[in-house]
């Protein structure tokens, strides 16, 4: 099957699977995390060369204290604990997203997790943390304003490849299927820029739940789809 060259996801649903099983909604969180390295490995051995996952939201600061604050210590033990899945998947991790809005010991495991894993290159993996498009691109634009106004920006400069460059996701090939977990089917303010050709794959399993067979069967039916609009990504035969 030909496996596309950069596959996103959105990692919905870990609270509501919790609930579904009388457990709060920090355990969903915990084990959607645990499969998160799993579905690492697998994408790896798929071929999948980008993966990039929207795990904290610049929405997601609205839900309750409790959950918040459990959501940033579990960030705290995952990205210390990443260091060794990039090891051992050959792993470059980015974090896309306005880091700055969290703590200074978190900033600082980023900082580290990317500086460590910033020479491999089997699989590419962005987290998106603190993300959303719409801030994205505000960002990029009160960025090129900034240049433009110290003269960084020569004039006729705008092309799409040059306001790409001041992106989250700037030499990062836009995914070429999107996979939302737990029965939505909206982008919840996802890599709005980079979808624009993007072929899209809903499914009711809940993130816990979304393994290699069905992250198969997403390929399988990205597989059956028409790509014709004339500047499809890079894919790989397995």
């Amino acid at each position: 099957m030909n496996v596309p060259n950069h596959v996103a996801i959105i990692l919905d649903g870990n609270g509501r699977w919790a609930k579904a099983k009388h457990m709060p909604r920090s355990y969903g969180h915990v084990v959607g995390c645990d499969n998160l390295e799993k579905v690492c490995y697998v994408a790896r051995d798929l071929g999948i060369r980008y993966l990039t996952v929207y795990a904290f939201s610049t929405e997601n600061w609205k839900r309750s204290k409790d959950e918040v604050e459990a959501l940033m210590n579990l960030f705290r033990r995952y990205l210390k604990r990443c260091i060794k899945s990039s090891r051992e998947n050959e792993m470059r991790v980015r974090v896309i997203g306005d880091a700055s809005a969290f703590a200074p010991d978190i900033q600082e495991s980023i900082r580290a997790l990317e500086d460590f894993s910033k020479d491999y290159d089997k699989l590419h993996f962005q987290i998106a943390l603190n993300y959303g498009g719409r801030d994205e691109i505000l960002r990029a634009v009160t960025q090129i304003a900034q240049d433009a106004k110290e003269g960084k920006v020569p004039e006729g400069k705008m092309t799409e490849e040059f306001f790409e460059s001041y992106l989250d996701t700037a030499g990062i090939p836009d995914p070429d299927l999107l996979i939302r977990t737990s029965g939505e089917q909206r982008l919840s303010n996802y890599l709005l820029w980079q979808l624009a050709y993007t072929e899209f794959y809903f499914t009711d399993i809940a993130w816990p739940d979304f393994h290699k067979p069905e992250l198969i069967q997403a390929i399988e039916q990205y597989n059956r789809r028409d790509r014709r609009y004339g500047d499809a990504k890079e894919e790989t035969n397995v």
